[in-house]
């Protein structure tokens, strides 16, 4: 696992590709190109090989990754059989750990590369000082992690009626 600051990367020229990247991301959806610009000036990029562990369950969470390209497996450890699960693969244009930068609890499972993988990647501390230094840009980010999170709940909601039996 490479890490490398975009700035380090690209200077202060970042590609078209790299903005319309996340221009497309549902988490952006409110937010214009030079504002995509501020928040990707504070991001960095790494490399997972097929196999690597991004994070551990009950790891502290202090860091959003975004997928570029690649894919990555969602694992949680059972109760029952001890053994990791597959709960989910997550793809190109998917992001996984928006809770962290806002909750600091611990990591709620594994995530693993099931092939090599690029990911940009946002910590809390960068996060906090895009609230600081630009509010208008870090509220609207916010809401794209809260707009995110209830599609996510909503979701995951829906799936779980079709395993809870009715209250009789």
């Amino acid at each position: 696992m490479q890490a490398t600051g975009i700035l380090d990367m690209l200077g202060n020229n970042l590609p078209k590709e790299m903005i319309d990247f996340f221009i497309n991301f549902p988490l952006f959806e409110q937010i214009n190109a030079e504002e995509v610009k501020v928040v990707a000036r504070h991001m960095e990029s790494i490399d997972l090989n097929e196999g690597d562990i991004l994070f551990r369950e009950s790891d502290k969470g202090n860091y959003v990754f975004f997928i570029k390209e690649g894919h990555l497996d969602v694992l949680k450890k059972s109760e029952v059989s001890g053994e990791n699960v597959t709960l989910a693969t997550l793809y190109e244009g998917q992001s996984i750990g928006e809770m962290s930068i806002i909750d600091d609890f611990p990591r709620s499972a594994t995530i693993q590369a099931r092939s090599h993988t690029k990911l940009y990647i946002l910590s809390k501390s960068a996060f906090d000082m895009i609230l600081s230094k630009h509010p208008k840009i870090g509220i609207k980010l916010l809401k794209g992690i809260s707009r995110l999170l209830s599609k996510n709940l909503r979701e995951t909601s829906s799936r779980l009626a079709d395993y809870i039996p009715p209250l009789s």
